[in-house]
């Protein structure tokens, strides 16, 4: 049987207007046009210096008249707010929709067309989205069960595991979890992610890590050799998220609170090359 969980931590503001696709297109990371009522799209939103402030996934509502952002239930403030600064004289309204976001894996995504449902786009074993009108009563799992999912799978969540106003696009491995277009043109901070990409310039990741006992807070310096190398993000139990130098992701003998951890690469990650070195 598969896994369905209600997510409280999450809330999901609408854009809309005549100008919704167009206004989103010029400040996030990703294809505005690639949203459709089948297919959600994630994307980050940047700083004007192309550093982390927020991401999101973006759902057509059935109706053709909405974006739909599924967020961070703590950012939503600040993201209506950031967005209807720019809105200028765009046909936009950025508002709050009192939609509960759901997530399900190990099972079948639901067919009905009553509400915006997607495979989550990050990654196929990442499973589905759901945005219901109410939290659903027929839910196999809880955002616990979620978190360990995520975290099993290696996948950001980007409050816990990037610092706004630090973390680049790349270091989060945006460009490896489809959350980024190279090819939809300029949108605010595009000019450093296109940088870092093609200058290769990616000198630390967030990855998974396993501890032999829980995982110290986050923050807490990961060393080797007696030198800090990374630091712990988010956590739960035994499992986390850790930004790490890249020279030190296969190495042996790190530690975080004085105990020992591994990093965990997972198969979707390789080490990027610079953009004329690609194959």
């Amino acid at each position: 049987m598969g896994k369905f969980a209600y997510l409280p931590g999450r809330a999901v503001l609408a854009v809309s207007g005549r100008d919704r696709v167009s206004f989103l297109q010029g400040l996030v990371s990703n294809d505005m046009t690639a949203v459709t009522p089948e297919q959600a799209v994630w994307t980050g939103f940047l700083s004007a210096q192309g550093k982390w402030l927020a991401d999101f996934f973006v759902f057509a509502d059935p109706q053709g008249e909405r974006l739909l952002l599924d967020c961070d239930a703590s950012q939503a403030d600040m993201l209506r707010q950031r967005l209807s600064r720019y809105r200028l004289r765009a046909d936009v309204d950025v508002g709050d929709t009192g939609y509960a976001v759901h997530a399900g894996w190990d099972g079948a995504a639901p067919t009905s067309g009553d509400f915006p449902t997607s495979m989550d786009p990050r990654l196929p074993a990442a499973g589905w989205r759901s945005l219901r009108g109410h939290p659903a009563t027929d839910t196999t799992a809880d955002e616990v069960d979620y978190d360990r999912h995520r975290l099993m799978l290696g996948l950001p969540d980007g409050v816990r595991d990037c610092e706004s106003g630090k973390t680049l696009l790349l270091e989060a491995n945006f460009d490896q979890l489809n959350g980024i277009s190279w090819t939809k043109g300029c949108y605010m901070g595009q000019e450093l992610t296109a940088r870092t990409r093609y200058r290769g310039l990616v000198r630390r990741h967030l990855l998974p890590i396993e501890g032999t006992r829980d995982l110290p807070e986050p923050g807490t310096p990961i060393m080797h050799a007696g030198h800090e190398v990374g630091h712990v993000r988010s956590s739960r139990d035994q499992m986390g998220m850790a930004m790490i130098r890249s020279t030190h992701i296969h190495d042996t003998g790190l530690t975080a609170g004085g105990h020992p951890l591994t990093v965990r690469v997972p198969q979707w990650f390789t080490l990027p090359q610079k953009a004329g070195e690609e194959s």
